[in-house]
């Protein structure tokens, strides 16, 4: 009786083993099998300049100074042709007006939040980079923050049209370095004040380049 039961406790041992070496390697396949599906989320972070047309019109000259700010964003591919990308960003900069009465200067942050669907550009495998175009929309929200000294200046958001191209240069399986150019077209910022409203179009040209992390 007692051989009979080390017996059948080492037919046990042995069985819960060879279950266990079974269990270990379907989890360890089932892990390898996810790491190698594609990677369909991007998130990525950004450094920009900010560079705006001057626009005169109605007697009034307006230009904006050329600042730096940051981009942050999430961008998601459906398949190999088409994404989507959502973002925001940040930039501070002075707008200046030259009216036939005198000067104002209105320093405002500048918030800026875009959706836009890409087309990622076909492209032989030899290249070591991934190129797209994108266009889409948003808004550039103003925001004098009581920096200015001038009455009645208030929060101003203005829709936006936005256009651009870049490229991904992969550095491992999850990080690529981006390089980015974004064009927005808008409406020039008044700031609720009409003796300041040139009732035009203005075009900012938005360089950056940054780290994206896939997912």
């Amino acid at each position: 009786m007692l051989k009979y039961s080390v017996s059948a406790l080492s037919q046990n041992l042995g069985n819960l083993k060879r279950n266990a070496v079974f269990i270990v390697g379907l989890i360890a396949l089932l892990i390898s099998g996810a790491l190698a599906q594609e990677q369909r989320s991007e998130i990525s972070v950004q450094g920009t300049g900010f560079y705006t047309k001057d626009t005169t019109a109605d007697g009034i000259r307006q230009r904006a100074t050329d600042t730096g700010g940051f981009l942050v964003g999430y961008r998601y591919r459906f398949n190999r042709w088409l994404s989507a990308e959502a973002n925001y960003g940040f930039d501070r900069n002075t707008q200046q007006f030259f009216v036939p009465a005198g000067f104002a200067s209105i320093r405002s942050d500048m918030h800026q939040t875009t959706g836009s669907l890409l087309v990622n550009v076909p492209h032989p495998a030899r290249l070591r980079f991934d190129p797209y175009v994108l266009a889409g929309a948003g808004a550039l929200t103003f925001n004098p923050g009581g920096n200015s000294l001038i009455a009645g200046v208030d929060t101003q958001t203005r829709a936006a049209f936005v256009y651009g191209a870049g490229a991904d240069f992969p550095l491992t399986h999850h990080f690529s370095l981006r390089a980015e150019y974004r064009g927005l077209v808008y409406k020039t910022p008044d700031f609720g004040l009409r003796a300041l409203n040139t009732d035009s179009l203005t075009h900012t040209a938005q360089p950056s380049a940054g780290i994206v992390f896939r997912f």
